[in-house]
C-alpha cells in the first residue's frame, strides 16, 4: 500500500473549507490524523480520521478524502477488508476518484482477487486514461492471472504515459 497521505492536496481543500468555525474541530482531526500517519501511528491516525468522519462537520468533498486517507492506514496495517471498505465509501462519495479505485485495486491484489482489482484498475483507468500507475498494477494484476499479452501491454501503456511527461 501506499504511504502517500496526500497531505498538499488535503490541506488544500481544507483551507478552502475552513470558511465556517463549525468545521475547525473536524479538520484539526484530520491535520492531526495525517501528521500521525506520516508519523507511522496508524491506529492514531484511524482514530482522528474516525472522529472527523462521524463529526458530520466534514463537506462531501473534504469527507471522500477522510476516507481515503483512512483506508491508507487500514492497509498499513495489513486490514485489507477496512480499507476496501473506506475506499469504497470515497468512490460513493466521489464517483470520479480514480486513486481511490487504484488503491482499492491494491488492497483487492493483497487478498489475491485480481478480477476485483483489475475491474478497479480498469474504472480507475476510465476516470484518468493517463494513470500510468493503474495500467503499472493492472499488469501484475493481469500477470498473476497467467494472462501475459494483457500484462505486457499493459506495462507498455504504463512506460508510454511515463515517457511523455
Amino acid at each position: 500500500m501506499h504511504r502517500n497521505f496526500v497531505l498538499g492536496f488535503l490541506l488544500f481543500s481544507l483551507m478552502i473549507c475552513m470558511t465556517s468555525a463549525a468545521w475547525a474541530g473536524a479538520l484539526d482531526d484530520v491535520k492531526a490524523g495525517i501528521s500521525a500517519a506520516n508519523g507511522n501511528d496508524y491506529d492514531k491516525a484511524i482514530g482522528l480520521f474516525t472522529k472527523a468522519i462521524e463529526s458530520g462537520e466534514l463537506p462531501r468533498e473534504t469527507l471522500s478524502k477522510v476516507y481515503f486517507d483512512r483506508a491508507l492506514a487500514w492497509g498499513e496495517k495489513g486490514d485489507y477488508d477496512k480499507a476496501i471498505a473506506d475506499y469504497t465509501k470515497a468512490t460513493e462519495i466521489n464517483p470520479r476518484y480514480a486513486e481511490a479505485y487504484n488503491n482499492r485495486g491494491l488492497a483487492w491484489g493483497k487478498k489475491d482477487d485480481y478480477d476485483k482489482a483489475i475491474a478497479d484498475y480498469t474504472k480507475a483507468i476510465e476516470i484518468n486514461p493517463n494513470y500510468a500507475e493503474a495500467y503499472f498494477f493492472r499488469s501484475i494484476a493481469w500477470g498473476k492471472k497467467g494472462d501475459y499479452d494483457r500484462s505486457n501491454a499493459d506495462k507498455a501503456k504504463a512506460i508510454e504515459i511515463n515517457q511523455g511527461r
